[in-house]
């Protein structure tokens, strides 16, 4: 049985951390493991799903077979798969589960239509001043002992 999809062209898979909790219900197992989720387009994605299909039924892991960014072949368990057909073509969804140690997280924010390095704006464009309590309520005495 094939139980491998490999990753033949392309750069290695990018791989994104999956804030679905129903994804880590199907992880069991004593060793700390992060489920990811890759996109990747392909030929035939319900030939790719069917033959998980088959070896899940067969209680077979099916695993991604990709290289990483140095170019080592590495495997991956896949636990979850989906296709779906874009104007690009067809493209599956793949959730992985991967070792705590290969996950890298990159953070990054994007920039919103307001500029910061105006010198137009102050605190108060952030905060809502209702919140803010000017007053100073704390005696002039020092405090004693």
């Amino acid at each position: 049985m094939d139980d491998t999809i490999t990753i033949i062209e392309g750069p290695p898979p990018t791989f994104e951390a999956v804030n679905e909790y129903w994804s880590h219900s199907l992880v069991e197992s004593p060793n700390v493991q992060d489920v990811v989720v890759t996109r990747l387009r392909t030929f035939d994605g319900p030939a790719l799903i069917e033959r998980c299909y088959r070896a899940w039924k067969e209680n077979h892991t099916m695993f991604l077979e990709f290289k990483d960014d140095l170019g080592v072949e590495d495997k991956a368990p896949i636990i979850a798969a989906r296709h779906t057909q874009t104007d690009q073509g067809d493209m599956v969804t793949l959730w992985v589960r991967i070792p705590d140690t290969n996950v890298e997280i990159e953070f990054g924010y994007e920039e919103d239509e307001t500029d910061l390095d105006d010198e137009d704006w102050s605190l108060s464009d952030f905060l809502d001043e209702d919140d803010w309590d000017l007053t100073d309520d704390q005696d002039d005495e020092p405090f004693e002992d």
